[in-house]
């Protein structure tokens, strides 16, 4: 069931977005060669709980940190660890959840570490681009679809595996709220978008396959197939009278 936001809680919803947003601000000039994941992990932690929040991935499912970090061909729920250390030319995605007053922020974006070549470069800079065609697709009386479809129209004529075992969500009082917002062509006829409703658009493209693989080892790192390149952005959206607001912006 699609739960549709008051006043009070689009309030709340802001603010939490606003949090995340400034934690992605944040972290940006700690991420350079030489740091480790865990230690990006510990920072975001720290960050969240001292501006009154918690980090909402941190024991979801068993999760074990407070953050999400991805690096090159993982797709996205990397856990962190002190043997993931950036290097200079790689991208790793920072994905953050904080918690403020029960209500869910959730947004990522893939830092680019230095010197990269021109078609990761490309990769990551049509990713964003994507997300936001998508979001510029949210008003009411437009469907789940025009939302999927209009970024699959974008990136698919690129050549790029846009994923499709993950896909962005409802958000609110819990982490994972229907709809589910699929980033890839939509033949069936999804939800209708009407103001109140909160969702991420979240596109994880890559270089290769759509094909993914989950780890057995820790049951939640997610990795391209053919191990080549992903990237991913994602906001939190409401869908406004007339269109929509983007939630985890400064």
């Amino acid at each position: 069931m699609i739960y549709i936001k008051n006043r009070t809680e689009i309030e709340k919803m802001r603010a939490a977005g606003r949090l995340a947003a400034n934690l992605l601000l944040y972290i940006e000039p700690f991420i350079k060669p030489g740091i480790n994941t865990l230690e990006i992990n510990d920072l975001c932690h720290e960050y969240t709980l001292k501006h009154g929040a918690k980090s909402a991935p941190l024991n979801y499912k068993g999760y074990p940190k407070a953050i999400c970090t991805s690096i090159n061909q993982v797709v996205c729920h990397g856990i962190p660890k002190k043997e993931d250390v950036v290097r200079e030319g790689d991208i790793i995605n920072v994905d953050v959840t904080p918690i403020l007053d029960g209500y869910h922020g959730d947004t990522s974006k893939t830092f680019i570490v230095g010197e990269i070549p021109p078609d990761v470069r490309q990769l990551v800079e049509d990713t964003e681009k994507a997300m936001w065609i998508g979001i510029e697709q949210v008003k009411p009386g437009n469907r789940v679809n025009d939302i999927s479809n209009a970024i699959d129209d974008f990136l698919t004529p690129k050549g790029y595996g846009i994923v499709r075992d993950l896909m962005g969500h409802g958000i609110g009082r819990n982490f994972h709220e229907d709809p589910q917002i699929p980033h890839f062509r939509q033949n069936r006829t999804l939800a209708k978008l009407e103001p109140g409703m909160i969702f991420t658009i979240e596109p994880m493209v890559n270089m290769g396959t759509y094909e993914v693989s989950f780890s057995r080892k820790d049951k939640w790192t997610v990795t391209t197939r053919d191990n080549k390149l992903s990237a991913q952005f994602e906001h939190t959206v409401l869908v406004t009278q007339t269109g929509y607001e983007v939630l985890t912006l400064p």
